[in-house]
């Protein structure tokens, strides 16, 4: 559905995008995840077309973004950071006007219109002057024109910026339902955004691809140690099972847990426990027997992923979650 073979963007002598190449298949939900200024906009635009790429090729259901422009813009829907609306018109009527001018005709853009609509929740609002809508509801009409036309893609960047957080939780909301209908490129450089839309993460830095794979895949093989949640009844104290379990040679490290969940979670003498541990496939076995030959009761044991703002921290930064 989507390929960029060695795109490069310059402004001037300053290269935004740097040789990225990637495959977008169709039905696919992807987030472009980085720090301001990563090169996530000027990869989105080069794909719709906004902006023509200085090297490479991108191509959208087979049309070049350059060569054949409209036909691949036809296949495109696009939510820019700042959606461009005329403030003067009222929603239905700047909706028409989008629709007209991507080719629709009057038929196609009256039987759109109503589901349309529905589907951003903006009925109450259809003959509101867009002026008089919070930034939001904005949103919503934003959306509304990038999906009037039933593209297979749909590319928003930053979709959330600037909304409050009952918004943000109806924007998320109203996403992850069209993700399922259209191939969604979905630009944020806020984690719980990507984490719970998207199921492939794409991660930009300095204008190039460091990864590119699912969130949990990427925790893998970028994890220096296993996080392992333990807990153990039986006993005398928590001192006692830190310095047992720190003999191990594959443990890295081992506290109690104080989380206000884990202490929730703690009774009967239950002692919950966080250990660090080098990767090793025989880690959760060899702590497990570790424990229940001392006679100490192993009420629960859990491999804990490595987070999505771990995965960016490493990718993108010297810092380390803790430092």
């Amino acid at each position: 559905m989507i390929k960029v073979e060695h795109m490069t963007k310059l402004y001037g002598s300053f290269p935004a995008v740097i040789d990225i190449s990637m495959n977008i298949e169709k039905g696919e939900i992807v987030g472009f995840l980085g720090p301001n200024g990563a090169g996530k906009t000027t990869t989105m635009r080069v794909m719709t077309g906004y902006t023509p790429p200085s090297e490479g090729t991108v191509t959208i259901a087979g049309y070049d973004v350059i060569t054949h422009s409209l036909e691949a813009r036809r296949h495109i829907g696009y939510l820019p950071e700042t959606v461009p609306l005329y403030l003067d018109m009222e929603v239905t009527d700047y909706l028409r006007f989008m629709g007209q001018m991507r080719g629709m005709n009057r038929a196609w853009i009256n039987e759109r219109l109503p589901a349309v609509i529905d589907v951003v929740k903006l009925g109450d609002y259809r003959k509101t002057h867009i002026q008089k809508l919070s930034k939001g509801f904005r949103q919503r009409v934003g959306i509304a024109q990038s999906i009037l036309h039933e593209p297979d893609v749909l590319i928003m960047d930053e979709p959330t910026i600037g909304i409050d957080p009952v918004q943000v939780v109806e924007t998320r909301s109203l996403i992850k339902r069209l993700g399922g209908e259209h191939t969604l490129i979905l630009s944020s450089h806020i984690l719980p955004e990507i984490s719970t839309i998207c199921r492939r993460v794409i991660v930009i830095h300095e204008g190039r691809i460091v990864a590119d794979d699912e969130p949990s895949n990427l925790s893998e093989r970028l994890r220096r140690t296993e996080r392992i949640e333990v807990a153990v009844r039986g006993a005398s104290g928590a001192s006692e099972i830190i310095s047992l379990l720190r003999d191990l040679s594959m443990i890295v490290d081992a506290r109690r847990d104080i989380s206000a969940a884990a202490q929730r979670d703690a009774s009967d003498g239950v002692i919950p426990l966080i250990l660090d541990a080098r990767p090793d496939l025989e880690a959760p076995e060899n702590i497990a027997r570790t424990i229940v030959e001392k006679g100490w009761g192993l009420v629960n044991m859990h491999v804990i992923p490595m987070s999505l703002e771990e995965i960016f921290l490493e990718l993108t930064t010297d810092e380390k979650p803790g430092d």
